[in-house]
């Protein structure tokens, strides 16, 4: 038996069972509304507020700094270096961050950064970048 005649005799026994408004007790939290949703988004708020390199930069060093009250993750591999940009920021307050960017790989690093050398995979990204060192010498590290 399927398709609609099944749905016709079994549905009408499963409604009578559970209590208006609760599909499953334990899984709804007792029949609260909205509850398994919040529960849900959990892991991704938790989640959210970490910052991660891509993964040919795992094993890198890293490093934090806050810039024109925005805080980055730098994270360094020999003479390149991925910043993430952490929180929310709206269209108009993206415009400096480049520079905040290049400003606080130089300061976790100790290296200039190459001017120039900024790269994004998404054009005009002001999320993550990734730029060139120059340490005047010094073994990268």
């Amino acid at each position: 038996m399927c398709g609609s005649r099944w749905r016709a005799r079994t549905l009408p026994a499963l409604a009578s069972t559970a209590p208006r408004g609760v599909v499953n007790g334990p899984l709804s939290m007792a029949g609260h509304d909205g509850a398994m949703r919040r529960l849900a988004l959990l892991p991704f708020l938790l989640f959210s507020a970490c910052a991660s390199p891509a993964p040919d930069m795992f094993g890198a060093g890293r490093g934090e700094v806050t810039r024109g009250g925005i805080r980055f993750v730098v994270y360094r591999q020999g003479s390149e270096v991925e910043v993430v940009r952490m929180g929310y920021l709206t269209r108009a307050e993206r415009a400096p961050v480049p520079a905040l960017m290049a400003e606080a790989a130089a300061e976790v690093t100790g290296c200039a950064v190459i001017p120039g050398s900024m790269t994004t995979k998404i054009p005009g990204d002001t999320g993550v970048a990734r730029f060139d060192l120059d340490c005047g010498g010094r073994p990268p590290g």
